[in-house]
């Protein structure tokens, strides 16, 4: 059940006010936000290993996907696999996000695409983002964020690294312009 003001299909724009860890620079598409809490993947970062090795541990046999980076999605359950992709929600476990995009953390949807029958639109991590009861809301209220709707070409159609400056521009601003500091008129 989404609130009111949920976040949902959002991205979430780390501000310099988070200037280390885990989230400095990072865009997370929020997959659930409701008043128990918030869950997402942040979408920008690269984990350092590629989806070939990642079949390989789990015993899938790549047969003809293209190999891709996979995403560290968050620092929450680290050693679990998500996989966003483009709806519908076909695959066991696979949770319609909205019509275009669902989330899941099944095995068949890694066979499908390492067989190149998998969905067109997809994009893989490990961990995920997730917040408790209003701590996202208080960390809004603090200026950690930003949010705009997202927008689904730059989740599966933009390389990772540029994700987050693309984002910024549908808010018409520069990422790299941000400022900690707040002016005073």
């Amino acid at each position: 059940m989404t609130s009111p003001t949920s976040l949902r299909d959002h991205f979430l724009i780390a501000t310099p006010v988070i200037d280390s860890g885990f989230f400095n620079r990072s865009l997370t598409y929020i997959c659930e936000h409701t008043e128990e809490g918030a869950m997402g993947i942040v979408v920008n970062q690269f984990l350092g290993i590629e989806l070939s090795d990642m079949l390989e541990h789990l015993e899938i046999e790549p047969v003809t996907c293209a190999d891709m980076p996979v995403l560290a999605g968050g620092p929450v359950a680290t050693d679990h696999g998500f996989v966003l992709h483009g709806g519908p929600a076909e695959w066991e476990g696979s949770q319609a996000v909205t019509p275009e995009v669902c989330v899941t953390g099944s095995r068949d949807i890694l066979q499908a695409i390492a067989s190149s029958a998998g969905p067109q639109d997809y994009l893989v991590a490990l961990g995920y983002a997730g917040w408790s009861a209003g701590q996202l809301e208080a960390e809004m209220a603090e200026n950690s964020w930003l949010t705009v709707p997202a927008d689904h070409r730059i989740l599966f159609h933009y390389e990772a690294a540029d994700r987050l400056a693309a984002a910024g521009q549908t808010l018409g601003i520069d990422i790299d312009l941000l400022s900690a500091d707040a002016g005073h008129a």
